[in-house]
């Protein structure tokens, strides 16, 4: 299993996040700014299976480049192994 976390402008996190859901995963959104892209910003974390991370960052670039950029990063995706998944 993985973790994504996915820093991304805040104007992209709406569309990603609903294409995301839209391919039926799990996304959770959190609030941030400054760091990585300098502005106000968005953070994605998905759990996935291994064997969806391309699936995953597949969504997100195709989502973001239909927004259109404007110059410079756009996002930036961490995957990161884990270990322990437990629901309580």
């Amino acid at each position: 299993m993985k973790m994504i976390i996915a820093i991304l402008k805040d104007s992209d996190c709406d569309p990603v996040t609903q294409a995301l859901t839209e391919q039926n995963f799990r996304v959770t959104r959190i609030g941030s700014t400054g760091g990585l892209i300098k502005r106000g910003t968005g953070t994605l974390l998905l759990g996935v299976e291994d064997d969806q991370v391309d699936a995953v960052i597949e969504v997100m670039r195709r989502r973001v480049a239909s927004a259109g950029s404007s110059g410079g990063k756009r996002a930036t995706v961490f995957v990161v192994p884990v270990e322990n998944f437990q629901q309580i």
